[in-house]
């Protein structure tokens, strides 16, 4: 049977984050992030919240970035996958467990603080795999928007003129 492993977050740091590098010098980051859920609720005519506080931990280059541009409160969006850590409580001997967000993209979102400058909205920070960072134009390279690859005739980024209906 397949199996399919994707998590998309959107919410806002519940504490700046703190890099740290594995003794091969990788980087990686620790981060909260607390998800809202808003519902109005018929029965008591009242708007009810639900907040969910969700642990991810970034590698590599975008964990250096989190450090740098990312504080406590600022939105982003995560896209990971679920990871469980299991291990033995040193001082009760018990099995413990906990589910985390390992990330593999985040783009920062416009939060507290943030002059609305960005172009698009936020910056995306790809995983370290595709080279990481965004173009100049705030889309991630090579994403379909970006005019970098096929339009809808498989050419080379604009539109062929010829042909046009109109």
């Amino acid at each position: 049977m397949a199996s399919f492993n994707k998590v998309i977050l959107m919410g806002n740091l519940t504490r700046d984050p703190e890099v740290r590098y594995t003794p091969s010098g990788t980087a990686v980051s620790e981060v909260g992030l607390a998800v809202n859920r808003t519902w109005f609720d018929k029965q008591s005519n009242q708007r009810k919240e639900e907040v969910t506080f969700v642990d991810v931990t970034l590698w590599g280059r975008q964990a250096e970035v989190a450090g740098e541009y990312l504080t406590k409160g600022r939105g982003v969006l995560i896209e990971g996958r679920l990871q469980l850590d299991q291990w033995d409580d040193k001082d009760t001997g018990q099995k413990r467990s906990k589910l985390r967000v390992v990330g593999e993209n985040m783009t920062m979102l416009p939060g507290r603080g943030d002059s609305g400058s960005q172009r698009g909205g936020g910056s995306d920070v790809n995983s370290a795999s595709t080279g990481g960072g965004a173009s100049a134009d705030g889309l991630a390279p090579g994403s379909p928007s970006s005019f970098g690859g096929d339009f809808e005739t498989g050419g080379g980024g604009a539109p062929p003129d010829d042909d046009v209906p109109f």
